[in-house]
């Protein structure tokens, strides 16, 4: 009786499973149009079902230090890092601080480097500014409080900006509000104007901008909280600009059934691969969850204000508008091994991911703030690499949302263990496997590749298919999808 009752158990399930993959809806109209973009497996924008699969987050890989803020106008207080790769050359810009003090002193110096590879990087002597008694220094901003407290630059892609604005930044405090400046090639900067372009916010952080090509405007990210003034948790809010001078009223970002925490940086950016993803490698800051003891702050040589508190990376996505996406909840970067790690203010990201390999990117963190050792370090990851869909060895699948698309062909960003592998279908609307484009049809997937052609027989094109609503079953087994692109 017992075997019996099993037996209709696992046959009840399995069509409860089946019925899911085939509970699908034939209504278009709220179809999706994904064009020619790269779509990553980020969030459940294109997932419709998943059977046996799940989103999963990859942890960066810990690539050492790569820069040390070891000159005397640098120090333990280093911050706020905005990492830019322009053409062939990276470009670093960070807050130099020898000694804690106020936001916004005149201690505070925008400090520059630069590098061929992301990986070994100099100083170079700007001569533009005489600190310490030497203008041999690598200061491109200073003497002008308190905008180099969170100067925070990115590359202008707006394809109006002129050659002489290429460069754009954002920096101030609530005292003076958010400036705008502008520079010809990231070393010298100028005010748009001696006014402040953004006024309703917080600013008590790195504050960002750039311009958005999936939203067609210059969007900024800044902070804010939750309550009245610094009351309530340290949080994110938003305006946007079609000039970069004029700005709409601030919208408070809206984290959906989410706890709230506090964000100490955002560091919200459009994904170079997919600029209609945006991605916020955000510092999640644990007031108060103190983990070193006096005696062990003491032996670090920390400074005793700065270790009562702790911080980590967390991975948090948007596609425009005042929504943000916390599919993933845990820390995307943990803290390092070795109670160093574990201090206020440190484990904060920098600005922007960057490609620094024909199949890498990179993320870069501050660590071991106030510390002698302070320091930026280096994290790599797999192009697209954030997070994938993953199917274990049992197998499962997903199916997509509907959608329209452009191309010829469908590109894989995937990794199959030796035994797994990926095939692919397309389906109409309502799940009715298009003739020739079955799981049947499909060319077996194996591998660890950024770029694979999947095909299905000896007529693989899509190109009938271009503008008309489809989906796609993707069945897996041991195996990660990054990304999917039509081409």
């Amino acid at each position: 009786m017992k075997r019996i009752r099993l037996f209709f158990l696992i046959l009840f399930c399995a069509l409860i499973y089946a019925d899911q993959s085939f509970a699908i809806s034939d209504d278009n109209s709220s179809s999706i149009s994904l064009n020619s973009n790269r779509e990553l497996f980020i969030d459940y924008f294109l997932i419709d079902t998943m059977i046996n699969t799940c989103l999963e987050m990859h942890q960066p890989i810990d690539e050492g230090p790569v820069l040390f803020f070891d000159k005397p106008w640098e120090g333990p207080f280093c911050g706020y890092c905005t990492i830019i790769k322009d053409t062939d050359k990276f470009k670093l810009y960070y807050r130099g601080l020898p000694e804690a003090g106020k936001d916004g002193s005149d201690n505070e110096t925008t400090c520059y480097a630069e590098s061929s590879d992301g990986t070994n990087w100099i100083k170079p002597n700007i001569k533009k500014y005489n600190k310490l008694g030497t203008t041999e220094n690598n200061i491109i901003l200073a003497d002008d409080a308190p905008f180099s407290h969170n100067f925070s630059p990115f590359i202008d892609t707006n394809p109006n900006a002129s050659d002489q604005e290429k460069f754009k930044a954002l920096a101030g405090t609530k005292q003076t509000g958010l400036f705008g400046f502008t520079s010809p090639d990231g070393i010298n900067w100028k005010k748009i104007f001696e006014n402040p372009v953004i006024t309703d916010g917080i600013f008590d952080s790195q504050n960002v901008g750039f311009w958005s090509e999936n939203e067609n405007c210059y969007v900024s990210y800044f902070r804010t909280w939750t309550g009245k003034g610094y009351k309530g948790k340290r949080s994110v809010s938003r305006s946007t600009s079609k000039d970069f001078i004029h700005w709409m009223d601030t919208e408070k970002m809206d984290f959906g059934e989410t706890p709230l925490e506090h964000l100490y940086t955002n560091q919200t950016h459009a994904y170079y691969r997919a600029p209609q993803i945006y991605i916020a490698t955000a510092a999640r800051f644990m007031p108060n969850r103190q983990v070193l003891t006096e005696a062990e702050a003491k032996t670090l040589n920390v400074n005793p204000k700065y270790f009562k508190d702790c911080s980590d990376v967390v991975l948090i996505t948007s596609r425009g508008g005042h929504t943000y996406d916390r599919t993933f909840m845990e820390s995307f970067i943990r803290p390092g091994i070795g109670l160093q790690n574990w201090v206020s203010r440190s484990n904060y990201p920098a600005l922007n991911i960057v490609q620094t390999g024909p199949d890498e990117m990179s993320l870069y963190v501050n660590q071991d703030y106030a510390q002698p050792t302070a320091h930026l370090r280096r994290y790599s990851m797999r192009l697209d690499g954030f997070s994938s869909i993953n199917a274990n060895y049992s197998g499962g699948e997903m199916v997509t949302k509907p959608f329209t698309f452009k191309g010829d062909n469908l590109y894989l960003n995937f990794a199959t263990s030796a035994a797994g592998e990926i095939k692919v279908e397309v389906l109409k609307v309502n799940g009715e496997i298009v003739q020739g484009f079955s799981t049947d049809d499909c060319q077996v997937i194996i591998g660890n590749e950024i770029r694979k052609r999947v095909s299905w027989g000896e007529v693989s094109t899509l190109k009938s298919m271009e503008g008309e609503v489809i989906r796609l079953r993707i069945k897996m087994k041991d195996a990660d999808l990054y990304s999917i692109k039509f081409e």
